[in-house]
Parts: structure tokens; sequence; C-alpha cells
């Protein structure tokens, strides 16, 4: 990590994110007391044939900002201006990383639900994709694993296993597994594959005897030392070394973008991470953030279980996305519980002939208002389907022994149990194609309320351009840049969206509610399925207004007070503004009968001005 004497004195920044197939420069300057985007430029990508070469989409892109600006970034030898005068150069260039498929990793560990789990979340949450999870007790032969691996060619492997001073024969059996299997790497064939072990530290030495000269092993601190506690950081932090030193430095053109940065380039799934964690540190909140692409969903999480100390999660739904991965939300949702986001019928052969095209030609996007309620259908699906997914992979840690009282027996809850709560949750921010570049705002807030049914009182907001992974990583540089930059020029506020959590009969009233808005208090009562909007925007500073308001909701409801608790708060306004939602929770709309479910869609559709003309 390239260190900066004063923070501060960092003025103008460069940020770049190679993706996949489009390379991402942003200028950040500190104007008038505070840090602003300035502007932005892309380029395609250059990792493939026939340029091979990623730094040349970087100097694309930065070319891109020269023109747009006026401030010259590069020299005549195409090197960075460093440091910044005037309208020249820049104090600081990073840049994150997804390029050539990203991070792929294999990890292993001795019990599934434990010490394997804990590895999964290590791998994850540094930005990895994890290809597949070795067990010793996940009912595969030896030689069925032996050859998975070999099959995989990961990047590298997480090892881990065994609480300190507790039994070390089964993860020096995974460790034979690995030898045996004699792994080689994907990118580069004149290299060790990188193996990171970080189980029981008293079978670090026999582990380290049975991979010798077969992968380049690094022993970190063990992921779990004792049963009821994670210690993810030096694993975490070992991957990116090994990122860097290993992954990147065979892709084309990396070790010459590497010694131009200022400070380690960064997996963008774990930029982005790092980017929610910082915002959620920083502001104390919890925080869900997700980002819908065309072959994967990833979420990311921050909650405090009972007060605690903030926990960080993220998953990678790998086959849930908009368009290569198309048919598989389709197949998996199903067709009914896509279907019935629509206000209208489709006949289903057309249905599918519209997936299949969407997962043929990916950049297409709806041409008629019908096609892009139906894929707004789908992506409702694609975030609730991969937000199941984190739900049932946050959890608190399995195989803890818990005290129990007679009460926690009757609760039936075990450990395990997910830390996710809805009620605590203070905002959610959506990121993507589908939901960044949805032709109205009250589409993006819509989809996300449909997919993730939040409870109580939550934020709502979307990543305008995304440039959540270049902030992820000035985080780590300069944090107040990173902060300011996110808040003003990265979010777009959406507003807040309030749904007491309870079911009630149909019709019956859910909630009381008082809100001072700027053109008058608005009160009434919000009955059930019932939705309602009130304009609440931002003010000159490009920040949310605020509305005070009383909510009173009705015994069965809760808003994150308790049942029936009555609740004086500060709203948040946005581009849509405070949406109440009176549908209850849980709530699912394939409960209702055809015509009212139909009859039902198309009044939230025209309350929320969803789409035009409904």
């Amino acid at each position: 990590m390239a260190k900066f004497d004063k923070p501060e004195d960092i003025k103008v920044i460069v940020a770049t994110d190679c993706g996949s197939t489009t390379t991402k420069a942003i200028l950040i300057e500190f104007t008038n007391g505070e840090y602003r985007l300035v502007s932005r430029g892309e380029a395609p990508t250059t990792v493939e044939a026939p340029f091979e070469d990623v730094t040349m989409g970087v100097l694309n892109a930065v070319a891109e900002l020269e023109e747009l600006t006026g401030r010259k970034i590069l020299d005549e030898n195409s090197k960075f201006i460093s440091p910044a005068n005037g309208k020249t150069g820049t104090d600081v260039y990073i840049s994150t990383s997804s390029a050539g498929g990203g991070l792929q990793m294999m990890v292993a560990g001795v019990v599934r639900s434990m010490t394997a789990e804990s590895a999964e979340r290590a791998a994850l949450g540094a930005g990895a994709i994890v290809m597949d999870v070795i067990a010793s007790n996940d009912k595969r032969l030896p030689h069925q694993q032996i050859e998975r691996i070999r099959h995989l060619r990961p990047d590298m492997i997480l090892l881990s296993g065994g609480i300190d001073g507790g039994t070390t024969t089964h993860v020096v059996e995974l460790a034979e597994l690995i030898a045996a299997a004699d792994p080689r790497p994907r990118l580069g064939s004149s290299y060790q594959l990188p193996v990171i072990y970080a189980g029981n530290k008293d079978a670090a030495e026999a582990v380290a005897e049975v991979l010798k000269d077969k992968v380049d092993l690094k022993t970190v601190d063990n992921l779990r030392p004792v049963l009821e506690r994670e210690n993810l950081g030096p694993a975490r932090e070992e991957i990116h070394e090994l990122f860097m030193e290993h992954v990147m430095a065979q892709a084309p053109g990396y070790k010459k973008l590497m010694s131009w940065t200022d400070a380690p380039i960064m997996p963008t799934p774990g930029a982005v991470g790092l980017i929610i964690q910082t915002i959620a540190d920083q502001y104390n909140i919890e925080a869900i953030g997700v980002d819908i692409g065309g072959a994967t969903t990833d979420v990311f999480s921050v909650f405090r279980p009972e007060g605690g100390k903030p926990v960080f999660n993220r998953t990678v739904s790998a086959n849930l996305g908009m368009s290569y991965s198309i048919s598989n939300v389709f197949a998996e949702a199903t067709v009914p519980m896509v279907m019935r986001w629509v206000p209208f019928e489709m006949d289903e052969r057309d249905l599918r002939n519209r997936v299949k095209n969407k997962m043929v030609r990916p950049t297409t996007i709806p041409q008629s208002l019908e096609e892009l309620i139906f894929e707004q259908a789908i992506a409702k699906e694609a975030l609730r389907l991969a937000f199941i997914q984190h739900k049932s992979f946050a959890t608190t840690l399995k195989g803890v022994q818990q005290q129990r009282t007679i009460a926690d027996a009757f609760d039936q809850k075990s450990s395990g149990d997910s830390i996710v709560n809805m009620l605590s949750l203070d905002m959610l921010i959506g990121s993507g194609g589908v939901l960044s570049h949805a032709p109205r705002r009250q589409q993006a807030a819509f989809m996300m309320i449909d997919a993730f049914l939040p409870e109580g009182i939550t934020r709502l907001a979307v990543d305008s351009i995304f440039m959540m992974p270049q902030l992820g990583v000035l985080a780590e540089v300069q944090p107040k840049a990173a902060t300011e930059v996110f808040d003003k020029d990265c979010l777009i506020h959406l507003g807040t969206c309030i749904c007491p959590s309870g079911k009630s009969k149909k019709g019956g009233p859910v909630m009381k509610y008082s809100i001072e808005l700027p053109d008058g208090t608005k009160s009434g009562t919000l009955n059930h399925l019932e939705m309602k909007k009130f304009e609440l925007g931002l003010g000159d500073d490009g920040l949310p207004l605020k509305a005070k308001a009383v909510l009173e909701p009705e015994k069965h409801f809760d808003l994150g007070a308790g049942k029936g608790a009555k609740v004086q708060v500060e709203l948040n306004g946005g581009v849509v503004g405070i949406i109440l939602d009176g549908r209850g929770r849980p709530f699912d709309l394939s409960t209702l009968a055809e015509k009212e479910r139909v009859s039902y869609l198309k009044e939230w559709m025209k309350e929320l001005d969803i789409y035009p003309g409904m």
C-alpha cells in the first residue's frame, strides 16, 4: 500500500476500473472545500487479442478525461504526470480490475458448514468468485475431489480447518488431496499455484511438509482460532497480495499498470464491498448493496447483530444476471413468478423467445413499454433470488454452543441464524445497468422494494454511473474524498420507503401518518395493499431534503420500535420522494387472484408514476 504523509495534501485523483468489457476512468478534484467528481471517461478494455495490453484501454479512457476537462494528465510518453500543478497532472492514480475473469478461487475446509464456510466468507469478502468448496464431509470421494481441483484450475486455493490446538488429521488430509491433484494455475504456466493456509496453527508444519515443492504456500493466522470467533482479515489481505503478485502479473499489460498505480490494484467486487463497509462505518448505519450485472448478481451487507460489531458479508450469485444468465433466472424463478409482476397477459412462447434473444444479444435494450415491464419483472426475480442466497449465507457462526433458556428452546432458533434484519436496515443501494440506467428513477425504487421487501423505514439509493469500485480503492488512500464523492456524486438518493411489518386483513388500516412536507403537512391512514407517494426532493446542494414525521402503526404492525409503537422520525427525501408501502410483510403477490393482482399492480404503478400513461 502506498503511504501518503498527509492524505489532505491529495487534491487531484484519477481512478480507473478495468472491467471485462469497459474500462472506466474518473477525475476527482478538491474544490471549494470539498472533493467532487469532475468528469468520467470510458473506453473498451484491451486485455484480449488483438491488443493484449490492459494499459491501452486505461490510456484511452484517461485521454477522454483529458479531452473533456482540458486537464493534461499524461506526458508525451503516456506516463502519469505527478504531482498535480494547476491544470496539469494528478496527485494520485489508483485502479481496480475484474478484467480477465476477475479473481477465481477454490476454498477447502474440514467441516462444510463451519471452517469451509468461514473460508468462503474470507474469499468472497476479498472480491473472489468461489468456484467450488471442498470439505472433508462434502460427500464426494477423494478421487472426485482431486479431479475437481485439476479440472477447475483456480487462480489460488484457500485451505482452512480446525481450531488452534485441535485435531490436525483432517486438515492434513485436505493438504494431501491438493498435493495429489498437483494443480496448475489458470493464467501462466511458469509459476506454482498459490495456496494460502489459514487453519489450525499446530498443523502448519505438517501441511507445509505435504505441499512443499508442489505449490507456492503462504501461511497466515487461523480463520477460526476458536469456534466462537472468525478472524478473516489476515486471509483477505493475503488474497489481495497474491492477486497482485500472481494473477495480475500474468494478465497482459498488468505489470506495467501495477508500476503506474499509487496503491495496490484491487479486485472490483472487493473494492465495492470496501466502499459499502466504509459508508456503513462512517455513518454508523446498517446497509445492503446490490450489483446486478449481465452474468452475476453480487449482494453486500453490513449488519450489527444485537448491536455488536459490524459484520460484513458478500455473496455472488454466479447464474443470476440480466443478459448472459437471463435464461437461468427465468428457469430458476419459473414463469409464474416472473409474470406475477406483469399487469397484462403475454404469450409464453413469445416470452421465451425474448429471453433467448437477450441472451444471444446481451447489449440490446427494450424497445417498447411492454418489453421494459417484462425485463424489469425478470430483474425483480434475479434480485429476489440473489438476496435469498445472501440471507442463507450471512449467518451467525455455526457450530457454536450457545447458552439457551427455556424461551430459546420454544423459539426454535438454532445457531446459524441469518443476521440480515430488514427492520434494522438503514439503507438499500442498487447498482448495475437495469437499476442505474432505468428510464425513470421510480422504476429502480419499485424494483428494489418488490425484490428486497424492506421493512420499517429504509432509505433507497442507486449508484449513478457505477463508480463504487474506484471509490472503494480510494477509501484506502483518502477516505474523506471517497465518502464525499460517494454521497454527492455517486449516489442518486431516491428517497425513503416506509413499510410496517406485519399482516392484516385485506383493506384494513395499517398505519396512521403525519408528514411535514415543504408544501404542507400530509396526514391520513395507510390501508392494507395500498401504496402512496409524496414529493420530497433534493436541496440546492444535491443532498436529500428532510421532513419530520409521526408514524403510528396498528397494533399488529411494527416499524422497528415494537408492535403498535408510535415513531417520531426525520425522513430523507430524494428524486422519487417518500413511498408508503401498506402491503405488509411477508408479502407475496402470487397469492392474489389473477384479476385482483392485475388491478393492484396497475394501481401501484399509477400511484408511484412508474410507467408513462399507466
